[in-house]
């Protein structure tokens, strides 16, 4: 069988400069999210990369926003140089890959990459719109969110990006009814995903065993619209020690989407609301099993202590509903019978730094002939599964 062309449901897009200068109102774009270049030294501060001007320091292309400056780091467009350059540092557009921030030298670069179809993350927003989440001015972040939803709608996902750039929006985190209505009017303009967190009370808001995101998931459900969790938007990553080398922390990126799964699981959402789909984007598989079996045998044992949030065993309501992203993995494909074969989407994470771009269908191959996927197990994985959770059917994709 030829290699199906891939829909990849992670990847990021940069946010070219017209992004809120066109889409906010006149009102607010003077002190709306502006690209200046300026001179400075990057550094991460806790939960964000900042820039601190210097004068001596290289040019960086930046986001002026909220008193802040937010560089365009290099990891962020790493497709751009060699895949064994790790540095970091603040970059300018003219030395990054069109691709990053282009329409047209994106949907170039999936054809290079032998990819189809592509759901992107924002950058300057952050995973799930924590930059405005933590903005002052809370009526100026809402207009900007809705302006990055329309420029993503209207401008990123239309025209030649239509049914091949498929919308992934944001929402106020800080008000779910208002969030409710952002994804209703999304809907009623073609886009089905909204971006979320893995972790609320990591972002100091209400847990999701808590009854304030249910106007949120009641528009979810109404609109048939996708939470997408990626790792990293609690704004945390694992540490096991302040002196830690970084490897570990990206070995054990995945926990965050392990606590996530287990908090849907556990807070009757799934069964509240039967319809809901969530993707636990980048966030691998291996480690579902084992979680799924502990979640199950500790709900037989204890289930007084459910609090009678749900009535199932917490894996029974996985199919159809939890979705697992893999790229370059092959421990949750070789289990794949244990999570469910039609539960496993593929991604390419262009343009990060774990991207396989633009190998991604060398690497998808090596994953199915190390698994030994049938045809149709094949194409589940590589698009029909993509198809299945985001509707995608609604854009002329087929399996």
């Amino acid at each position: 069988m030829a290699l199906p062309r891939l829909i990849s449901v992670d990847d990021h897009v940069i946010e070219p400069a017209h992004v809120w200068q066109e889409n906010l109102p006149a009102t607010g774009r003077d002190a709306g999210p502006t690209l200046v270049r300026v001179r400075g030294k990057t550094q991460f501060a806790g939960r964000a990369w900042l820039l601190e001007e210097d004068d001596a320091a290289p040019w960086a292309d930046c986001w002026r926003y909220d008193g802040k400056l937010f560089p365009i780091e290099r990891s962020f467009a790493a497709v751009s140089f060699a895949r064994d350059d790790r540095r970091t540092g603040a970059v300018v557009l003219d030395d990054i890959r069109p691709g990053c921030y282009q329409q047209r030298a994106r949907l170039a670069d999936m054809d290079t990459n032998h990819t189809d179809a592509s759901l992107c993350f924002p950058t300057f927003p952050r995973f799930c719109g924590q930059t405005f989440l933590e903005a002052d001015d809370k009526d100026l972040a809402a207009a900007c969110i809705r302006a990055y939803n329309d420029w993503m709608i209207d401008d990123w996902c239309a025209g030649d990006g239509y049914s091949r750039l498929i919308p992934l929006t944001l929402v106020p985190l800080w008000d779910a009814e208002l969030a409710a209505g952002e994804v209703r009017r999304c809907a009623d303009k073609g886009a089905q995903a909204i971006c979320f967190t893995e972790s609320p009370t990591d972002l100091d808001l209400p847990s999701i065993f808590t009854d304030f995101w249910a106007p949120l998931w009641e528009a979810c459900e109404e609109t048939a619209t996708v939470v997408n969790m990626h790792v990293g938007s609690s704004s945390k990553f694992p540490r096991t020690s302040a002196d830690a080398p970084p490897l570990v922390s990206i070995a054990l990126v995945h926990e965050a989407a392990e606590r996530a799964l287990t908090d849907w699981l556990c807070s009757g959402i799934l069964e509240r609301y039967p319809t809901i789909k969530i993707a636990l984007s980048e966030g691998q598989a291996g480690w579902i099993p084992y979680l799924l079996e502990r979640l199950d045998r500790s709900h037989a044992q204890w289930a007084n202590l459910s609090g009678a949030r749900i009535s199932r065993p917490p894996s029974t309501y996985v199919p159809g509903r939890v979705y697992a992203c893999t790229f370059e993995e092959y421990t949750g494909l070789a289990l794949r019978d244990r999570i469910g074969m039609s539960q496993l989407m593929f991604e390419t994470d262009y343009p990060h730094t774990d991207s396989t771009f633009p190998d991604s269908a060398a690497v998808a191959e090596r994953m199915i002939t190390s698994a030994g996927l049938n045809d149709a197990e094949t194409r589940a994985l590589l698009r029909g599964n993509a198809i299945e959770c985001y509707g995608l059917g609604r854009f002329g994709l087929v399996a």
